[in-house]
C-alpha cells in the first residue's frame, strides 16, 4: 500500500494540472451583441476579441475586427474559423443550429442575460467579467457605473418637465414601427424622466395615423441610423401619420445612435443624460 501512495500523489497532481490548464482565462474571444462587445472593451479586454457581429459598433476599433453576421443568425463556420476560446453573447443569439455546431466544436459558449434596467446592466458587467475570470474587473467598473448612475439621476432630476417622446424604429428595413411598453426605448424615454407617449401598447406596433394621433407626441425619438434609412428628417415630417402631432407641427425630433440609446451597456448613465437634456432643447 505504501508504494502505491507515490503513484496515487503523482495522479492527484496531474488531474490538477489539468484542472487548471481547463480554468486557464480565455484568450481569443467572439463577442455577438452590442452591449456585450462594449462591457469586454470596458473592462480593458479588447485585446483578446478575435471577431464579432455587425451589431458590435463600439468602441470604433471593433469595427476592424472580423465579423461573424448578425446576432440571430451567426455563422457558425465564421466563427470555428478563427478559433475562439469563448463565444460571448446575448439571449437572442442563434439560429439554435449554428450554436450547436458551435458546441460541438468545443467552443464554450457564455450567454449574458439581457433587461432594460440599470440594474440589469450591473447584471452584465458582472457576468461578462465572470466569464473571462475577470471578477475584481467586473466589481471595479460596476462601482464606476453605480457613481456615474447616481451623479446622471442628480443631473436629470434637476430638469424641467415631462415631455410626452413618441419612438419610431426606422433602422430594420421594414416600415416604421412605434414603441410601447416593455421595450428598450420604453425604458429609455421612462429613465430620462418623460413620458413615452405609446405607452397605451406593448411592444411594437405599426406606425400608423391613427397610432399617431392617439400618442400625441411633443417630441420624435429616432435612431440616427433610422433618419438615414428615411433619406432626412424632412421624411420624417412628410408623414402624414407624424405631421399632425405636435411634434410634427414644431418639427421636434431627436435622433441618437441606436447602440448608444437602446443598448443598454457600460454607457447607459451617459445616454440616459444626454436623452434627457436633448429632449428638453426645442429643436429649431
Amino acid at each position: 500500500m505504501k508504494a502505491l501512495k507515490p503513484l496515487l500523489l503523482a495522479a492527484v497532481l496531474a488531474a490538477g494540472s489539468v484542472n487548471a490548464a481547463e480554468q486557464k482565462p480565455p484568450q481569443r474571444l467572439v463577442a455577438a451583441g452590442g452591449a456585450v462587445t462594449e462591457i469586454i472593451y470596458a473592462l480593458g479586454l479588447g485585446d483578446r476579441v478575435v471577431g464579432s457581429d455587425i451589431s458590435s459598433l463600439w468602441p470604433e476599433e471593433v469595427k476592424r475586427l472580423p465579423r461573424i453576421g448578425y446576432l440571430r443568425t451567426l455563422s457558425a463556420e465564421g466563427i470555428l474559423a478563427l478559433r475562439p476560446d469563448l463565444l460571448v453573447t446575448t439571449p437572442e443569439a442563434g439560429p439554435p443550429a449554428a450554436l450547436e455546431h458551435l458546441r460541438a466544436g468545443h467552443v464554450r459558449i457564455e450567454t449574458i442575460p439581457g433587461g432594460f434596467t440599470p440594474e440589469s446592466v450591473e447584471i452584465k458587467l458582472t457576468r461578462v467579467a465572470e466569464a473571462l475570470d475577470q471578477p475584481e474587473r467586473g466589481r471595479q467598473l460596476v462601482g464606476s457605473f453605480r457613481t456615474e448612475w447616481d451623479e446622471t439621476r442628480a443631473a436629470i432630476g434637476k430638469l424641467p418637465g415631462n415631455p410626452r417622446v413618441l419612438f419610431v424604429l426606422a433602422h430594420t428595413g421594414g416600415s416604421p414601427m412605434v414603441a410601447g411598453r416593455n421595450t428598450a426605448a420604453d425604458a429609455m424615454i421612462r429613465l430620462a424622466r418623460a413620458e413615452n407617449a405609446g405607452a397605451a401598447f406593448d411592444g411594437y406596433k405599426p406606425l400608423t395615423a391613427e397610432s399617431a394621433a392617439m400618442a400625441s407626441p411633443d417630441v420624435i425619438l429616432i435612431t440616427d441610423e433610422g433618419v438615414q434609412e428615411l433619406g432626412g428628417l424632412q421624411s420624417l415630417w412628410s408623414n402624414t401619420a407624424l405631421s399632425l402631432t405636435p411634434a410634427g407641427k414644431h418639427r421636434r425630433a431627436v435622433s441618437m445612435d441606436s447602440l448608444y440609446l437602446l443598448g443598454f451597456g457600460p454607457r447607459l448613465p451617459a445616454a440616459v443624460r444626454d436623452l434627457a437634456a436633448r429632449l428638453r432643447v426645442p429643436s429649431p
